[in-house]
């Protein structure tokens, strides 16, 4: 079966600038564009790269095929000799940019594309529609993982984002430290661990709670995670105990006061010999909801509206600039916006991380073809090489290795990095 094009995943004002470009000779001009964030959205104090990898595996399908062609034509939006280039067109540049899990900052050079104008230029609306997305996510998961500390948590938003941006979800969730997902199109394509067993309808299907606790165990065992706040809740813990016995895996709250409830509940649960029944929670969780039930008797959280929507920022805010072009001499051109408040730094970026300690200190910025790099950790790694993708990237492995990645890069962070306020990013960008 052949796979769907992507090329048409963009705006149209792309297409129209390779018709003028192609027609006026700058077309085939060399050109570095960048890929960052002028400021962290919600003022937050770091932010996670994800999607890296589905916009590798997006990239291999950037075609323009007959189907694509006849839309643009039927439809007017470029002229003869553009569909004759498009229809000939692949991404033949380089791209490199920071790994996948990796911390940024304001002004980070998250993904450098580098190649000819027409062929670089195609490629805006689908790099930031992968990467804002899935950055988002990334980063709103990064802080509820902080907040929830050794916990374990379960990614279960699919119902409130749109259907194949709930996978996406799902799989920047997994990479910034979320323990599964309720997706199973996560769990097939990007092998993110799935887990569920029932809602509050299952009870309300059964005459009884107890009917529903006892086809729920006989179905999946004594171990299974029972939903007990359908009715009662200390009724349907004593329930729940009585069905499945002392060995019962958990007991589920989706309601009420959390904190209050889950140290009623041990405490119930504790009385009727369940000493090793897990508390999970969920109802609405977010950063805060889990830094405030920290102290209490809680073993797993579930949470899904606001992690799948960037937790109050759906979008990371970055941009495509275009910061250097070369003339014909040979010569790299630095070029910049002026606008105001949306000003950028003209030319070609170098990233490290300046460590102190093991300590984030800095996000050190050389600036040029020839600039010199200090000394830190270096950032950035070839994502694509004269248009070939680079293994290691894409799919179930590259989940898993970004994962990785994330758990070992966050251990820099500096402990102001971990307050859930509103502050200024804790690592400082620096230019040399």
């Amino acid at each position: 079966m052949a796979r769907m094009s992507t090329a048409l995943l963009t705006d149209r004002y792309e297409l129209t600038m390779v018709e003028a470009a192609l027609r006026d000779g700058t077309a085939h001009r060399p050109c570095v564009f960048e890929v960052f964030a002028r400021r962290l959205p919600g003022a937050r104090r770091f932010g996670v790269v994800a999607g890296t990898g589905r916009l590798l595996e997006l990239l291999r399908e950037f075609r323009f095929g007959d189907e694509q062609l006849r839309f643009l034509r039927d439809e007017r939006v470029v002229d003869a000799a553009t569909l004759d280039h498009l229809a000939g067109y692949r991404f033949r540049g380089t791209i490199i940019g920071y790994a996948e899990g990796e911390l940024y900052f304001p002004d980070s050079p998250v993904l450098t594309v580098l190649g000819t104008f027409a062929d670089a230029v195609l490629l805006e609306t689908l790099v930031l529609s992968v990467l804002n997305h899935d950055s988002a996510v990334a980063t709103a998961a990064a802080r509820m993982s902080i907040a929830a500390g050794p916990r374990p948590l379960a990614e279960m938003g699919s119902r409130r984002a749109g259907e194949r941006s709930a996978v996406a979800a799902a799989r920047a969730a997994y990479i910034a430290g979320f323990s599964s997902t309720s997706n199973l199109e996560a769990g097939r394509t990007w092998g993110v661990p799935t887990m569920g067993t029932a809602a509050h309808a299952w009870t309300l299907l059964h005459d009884t709670e107890e009917e529903a606790f006892r086809a729920q165990v006989s179905t999946l065992g004594a171990g299974t995670t029972l939903l007990v706040d359908t009715y009662d809740i200390e009724r349907g813990v004593e329930t729940a105990v009585r069905v499945a016995g002392p060995d019962l895996g958990g007991v589920r709250l989706d309601s009420g006061d959390l904190p209050v409830l889950a140290a009623r509940v041990r405490a119930q649960l504790d009385s009727l010999g369940a000493t090793g029944t897990r508390i999970t929670v969920t109802s609405d969780l977010d950063e805060y909801a889990l830094a405030a039930l920290a102290s209490a008797p809680v073993d797993a959280y579930g949470v899904g509206t606001s992690v799948v929507t960037g937790s109050g920022s759906p979008t990371a805010g970055m941009v495509f600039k275009l910061v250097a072009r070369q003339a014909p001499s040979g010569e790299w051109i630095p070029v910049a916006k002026a606008s105001a408040e949306k000003a950028t730094h003209g030319g070609r970026k170098r990233a490290v991380r300046e460590l102190k300690g093991g300590t984030a200190v800095a996000e050190v910025l050389a600036v040029g073809e020839d600039a010199r790099l200090p000394e830190g950790r270096p950032l950035q790694v070839d994502l694509v090489v004269d248009g070939e993708p680079v293994a290691g990237f894409a799919g179930a492995e590259g989940v898993r290795r970004a994962r990785a990645h994330h758990a070992e890069v966050r251990r820099e962070l500096p402990l102001s990095a971990l307050g859930l306020s509103r502050s200024d990013p804790a690592v400082p960008t620096r230019y040399v």
